[in-house]
């Protein structure tokens, strides 16, 4: 299994445990509507990690056997899926904390950092 491989892995394990600690904050918490938001940004964060991860191998890929670059990294898609959870949001407001949905989207980039840095910290050793 390639450094890469093993870097997605982690990242996407450490995703799903954020995940689960934010619904079993949902199922027992008062704060429902925080946790609610918090769970809604969080899974958009996964798909947009997951898009990321699996666009950034494509492309690694084609131009590692082509030369060319063929397609993106699948930015407007990752947009579109923000937006659309922004938008539930704010339709959906006694349900979802708006504040809550923007910290559950940038969740997958807090990991993707904290994985890099722990990386590297272990690297120096």
């Amino acid at each position: 299994m390639s450094e890469y491989d093993k870097m997605v892995t982690r990242q996407r394990k450490w995703m799903l445990f954020l995940l689960a600690i934010i619904v079993i904050g949902s199922g027992f918490s008062s704060y429902n509507q925080v946790f609610n938001g918090l769970l809604l940004g969080g899974a958009v964060s996964f798909y947009n990690l997951w898009l990321l991860q699996h666009k950034t191998k494509a492309l690694g890929k084609a131009i590692a056997e082509t030369g060319k670059v063929r397609g993106g990294l699948g930015t407007f898609s990752r947009l579109a899926a923000t937006i659309l959870a922004v938008l539930i949001a704010l339709r959906f407001n006694e349900t979802f904390h708006i504040i809550a949905v923007v910290f559950g989207i940038i969740s997958s980039y807090i990991v993707i950092g904290l994985d890099v840095g722990m990386r590297l910290i272990k690297n120096k050793e």
